[in-house]
């Protein structure tokens, strides 16, 4: 590695510089690809079908709008424009936090159910379609384990 003498940046050497670039475009490539099947095969984007996902996952359906903004690591604003376009769709409804007349719950309906489970069929082919499928199990798993640890770091 070497550092540029006025700034003192640690520059990357060119292996580092070869990984991060392979990372950032083909992640990019990835949700891209994800979003457009979500989109034509199921009528939603990765943001809905994630929030939608998280939302099936939980007792009762019901999450805070702020534990599903830290959830799928997006702005709480953000979360609110999401839940506003699966509202309109009948998929969640907006309540008052129960205990917290100050918090939001978002809840997954029927409907909502009904849409992530065909999302999730557009979703599971395309994950294993493009990523489990073109990598060895081990090599699944440490990439698994790599981004958890930069998760924990960030």
């Amino acid at each position: 590695m070497w550092v540029m003498s006025d700034s003192g940046v640690e520059w990357l050497d060119d292996d580092q510089q070869v990984a991060w670039r392979s990372y950032i475009r083909s992640s990019r490539a990835l949700e891209t690809v994800l979003d457009t099947e979500l989109q034509s095969g199921a009528g939603m984007s990765l943001s809905e079908y994630e929030l939608l996902s998280m939302l099936s996952e939980v007792p009762d359906r019901v999450l805070r709008m702020s534990t599903l903004a830290d959830l799928i690591v997006q702005s709480r604003s953000r979360v609110t424009h999401t839940a506003n376009r699966l509202a309109a769709r009948g998929w969640v409804e907006r309540r008052a936090a129960v205990g917290d007349g100050r918090g939001v719950e978002l809840v997954l309906t029927d409907a909502g159910l009904d849409a992530v489970v065909i999302g999730a069929r557009v979703h599971v082919t395309g994950v294993r379609r493009h990523l489990v499928d073109r990598l060895e199990r081990s090599e699944l798993i440490d990439l698994g384990a790599t981004m958890a640890k930069v998760r924990v770091n960030l």
